[in-house]
């Protein structure tokens, strides 16, 4: 097992809690994989406030179905945990309830796993009544299993002498306490589902496109959302900034208009409890007519981070959804890496939303992928009458006009009609 403490300069910022960090290389896995894997733990431990003083990295062919790592290996994490004045130990895997149990009595400190930890990190940064219920939603659902390890008077379960009395009766009370909540913010969430829907499909008969930004965590979606729609949305070089999806409106260079939504990061791993609480959330990009998936490009695990989001847009049902690839972050490339990238993917979009390298050729892009299905149309209007003059401005904001002619009593438009559109438009 190796051991190791951080090195640089520690933080002793008022109550900062001191974290170990977990991490197992099993059967064929990689040890890169696995230290990278870490390297990201480190990322989520310091977004959740703690600072990372031990990083523990075991290799053994399967997981221990008792205290994860094995007996030996566990006596050594609580002696280096002492050692180090550890406070929390967060595991770069989900542990099962008994291993919690098991762990947390041998090392005597705090247990948590990557599930936890992340939840955590929802929990700080959701700011919205959507975004707290959603979270709130999944640490339930996480912790109804979890719940007769919270103390040894808690966990007498399964009947006969011993096991009657205010233990099983408290378990069984916040059980349910637990299960009326998941209950009553599943209706909730059900509700802010029926409004979305009814939005979108408000969206629809606008018929106003609209384009979905996904990636990985700090993959830099908002950045490039406050470009694209010249917001002043929260970004930062953290993780999990953005829970609460943003829609904004867009006016292309043809002065059609169209809907950019940026949503939560994804992450490898993402647990499903968040997915499902989500569901609501990232049903937005399944119902998009484009899909940007941004890509941090100076990644050096750029193929799994890829692979994550590909992961989590299947399951969420948005994974047939025309989609562009965009390199994000070119700036930090070199020369012959963007020519490397360029030769492995020609149809990659490399641009820099920092530097705004690349945005004009993207929105160029934008628009082409959206008008792809267009049938050159002429149209005439009555300039006099107040639908048709409805219609002309619906024209111009959803078609590229082409040549507009007024006569005395006409006006006549030919224009690219998005096929979609034709019937609504003429």
């Amino acid at each position: 097992m190796a051991a190791h403490r951080s090195t640089g300069p520690t933080r002793s910022i008022g109550r900062t809690e001191r974290a170990a960090l977990v991490g197992l290389v099993a059967g064929r896995a990689r040890r890169l994989d696995a230290e990278r894997s870490l390297d990201e733990l480190a990322g989520l431990a310091q977004a959740a406030g703690a600072e990372v003083v031990l990083r523990v990295l075991q290799e053994r062919p399967k997981p221990d179905p008792s205290t994860f790592l094995g007996a030996g290996k566990i006596k050594t994490l609580a002696l280096s945990a002492a050692e180090t004045n550890v406070d929390v130990v967060i595991f770069d895997n989900e542990l099962t309830p008994a291993q919690l149990r098991q762990i947390e009595g041998e090392v005597g400190r705090k247990i948590i796993d990557r599930t936890q930890l992340i939840l955590d990190i929802f929990a700080r940064r959701a700011r919205t009544r959507e975004g707290k219920l959603q979270v709130e939603l999944a640490q339930l659902k996480y912790m109804l299993p979890r719940l007769a390890g919270s103390g040894t008077a808690l966990s007498r379960l399964g009947g006969g002498i011993g096991s009657r009395g205010p233990g099983e009766t408290k378990l069984e009370t916040d059980r349910r306490r637990i299960r009326t909540r998941i209950h009553a913010i599943s209706d909730d969430i059900d509700q802010v589902r029926k409004r979305r829907t009814q939005l979108r499909e408000r969206r629809h008969k606008a018929s106003v496109p609209t384009v979905a930004l996904v990636g990985y965590t700090n993959a830099g979606k908002t950045t490039l959302f406050n470009v694209l729609t010249r917001a002043d949305a929260e970004a930062s070089n953290a993780l999990f900034v953005t829970l609460d999806p943003l829609v904004r409106q867009v006016r292309l260079p043809d002065n059609r208009e169209l809907l950019v939504s940026d949503t939560v990061g994804f992450i490898d791993r993402l647990p499903h409890a968040l997915i499902a609480a989500f569901r609501a959330t990232l049903e937005e990009t399944a119902d998009a007519d484009l899909v940007l998936h941004v890509i941090d490009a100076s990644a050096p695990d750029r193929d799994r981070r890829m692979n994550a989001v590909r992961s989590v847009l299947d399951e969420v049902g948005a994974i047939e959804v025309p989609m562009l690839e965009v390199y994000n972050k070119c700036d930090a490339l070199t020369p012959d890496e963007r020519r490397r990238l360029q030769e492995q993917d020609p149809s990659a979009l490399l641009i820099s939303s920092l530097t705004r390298q690349g945005i004009d050729e993207l929105v160029e892009t934008i628009t082409s992928r959206l008008a792809l299905d267009v049938v050159r149309v002429t149209l005439t209007f009555d300039p006099d009458n107040d639908a048709d003059r409805e219609r002309i401005a619906r024209v111009y904001r959803h078609a590229r006009v082409v040549v507009h002619e007024a006569r005395e009593r006409e006006v006549s438009i030919v224009a690219d009609v998005p096929r979609r559109l034709l019937n609504r438009l003429s």
